[in-house]
């Protein structure tokens, strides 16, 4: 797809006859599940983004839960059941899940109304004792400020793990997000920047973490781990080593399909960035002074994921109205994630710290939204955007 019609879509494929043709020389091939091409996908998007490895798995969900194993499992990293994680009030649910699942304390902090980030004051403030680790949140394509918190994460010695998952391409001082923690999570869901149906994949520095990761994706065995390892030495025998398992694993492997459809998509990656900066470009000169809508603040370069609004002045406590106006213009929108994460009451069941106010979260709970941007062109989107939004002021 090249060009918009009508309104804007929250999300197109960026597939073409590349694409099809790797799925049928999967199908063609036979071998379906998770093999050589998952494997080369991997390799090449852990060069691609400048890190030493890369795990491929079946969602960028299933990305958070095994980095966030890997790091309490391993002994060799200071992650422990009952330590205090700071995570943003603002972010996807399985952002958290993980945490809770391995007996984490998730510490809620406020984000930043303008980048939709972290709020780095806040994160320096609610760093305590019991305080382990940080899962740092690229939101919508837009990079944390690193530097701050490289030099915050070192000043108190702790994990840093990223959810890249809506930020592939993002880059911080020419440094790829999801390459300066232990480990960083990618997805490639349909709308997301790249799409191998579903998948997810984890970067790492770190070969124990690597393997730790590997052995978890499928089932906790030692099937794909090298002879000597950090997680458990194999048998000289291979064949004692089919099924030894040794990690309270998963199965959250790839399908082949996946690993084929990631290749070509990586190939198309400058590109894809290139156009939605180009696209974000415009939409900041139609909105960088409205006075009705508060637009995200780019940290170093985004890969601007959607166009996100937090509605101010004459707009203020009127979201229902302009979702209904855009909906009717053909506009597609969507809440900025979760909003304020911990107004959902899934909240019952996790183990948190929440502090007394988040109103920059709630200011995006209540006032927040973003519509899509896309890899074609599309500045007469913009302007019929543009023209809704002031019919509605």
């Amino acid at each position: 797809m090249t060009a918009i019609e009508d309104g804007l879509p929250l999300a197109t494929s960026t597939w073409d006859e590349a694409e099809y043709a790797a799925l049928q020389e999967v199908i063609a091939s036979g071998r379906f599940t998770m093999g050589p091409r998952v494997k080369r996908f991997e390799e090449e998007f852990a060069a691609a983004f400048g890190a030493r490895y890369g795990v491929m798995v079946n969602s960028g969900s299933s990305a958070n839960l095994i980095a966030v194993a890997a790091a309490v499992l391993d002994p060799a990293i200071d992650l422990n059941p009952g330590d205090e994680v700071i995570v943003p009030a603002v972010s996807w649910a399985t952002t958290y899940y993980p945490l809770q699942q391995y007996g984490l304390v998730l510490t809620f902090v406020d984000v930043d109304v303008d980048t939709l980030n972290l709020d780095l004051d806040l994160v320096e403030a609610a760093i305590g004792p019991r305080t382990k680790g940080v899962f740092a949140v690229n939101l919508l394509g837009n990079p944390i400020d690193y530097a701050r918190l490289g030099r915050l994460v070192d000043e108190h010695g702790l994990v840093l793990l990223e959810d890249n998952c809506e930020s592939l391409g993002a880059r911080f001082e020419g440094r790829y997000t999801g390459t300066f923690g232990l480990a960083g999570t990618f997805s490639a869901f349909f709308s997301h920047h790249i799409s191998t149906m579903e998948g997810g994949v984890i970067l790492t520095d770190d070969e124990r973490t690597a393997q730790y990761l590997t052995s978890l994706r499928a089932h906790g065995w030692t099937r794909e781990l090298p002879t000597r390892n950090a997680v458990h030495d194999k048998s000289e025998e291979p064949f004692d080593d089919l099924f030894r398992f040794v990690l309270p694993g998963y199965n959250v492997r790839p399908l082949e399909m996946s690993g084929a459809l990631g290749i070509e998509q990586l190939k198309k990656v400058p590109s894809i960035v290139a156009g939605r900066r180009e696209n974000a470009a415009y939409f900041v000169e139609r909105f960088g002074d409205h006075d009705a809508v508060r637009i995200q603040r780019e940290t170093g370069e985004s890969s601007w994921f959607g166009f996100s609004f937090v509605l101010e002045g004459a707009l203020a406590g009127r979201r229902r109205e302009l979702v209904r106006a855009l909906t009717e213009a053909g506009i597609e929108s969507r809440p900025i994630v979760a909003g304020n994460f911990t107004k959902n009451p899934v909240m019952d069941r996790l183990d948190a710290i929440v502090p007394d106010a988040l109103p920059a979260a709630d200011r995006i709970d209540r006032d927040g939204l973003f519509v899509g941007n896309h890899h074609f062109p599309v500045p007469g989107a913009i302007d019929r955007l543009y023209e809704v939004v002031g019919s509605v002021v």
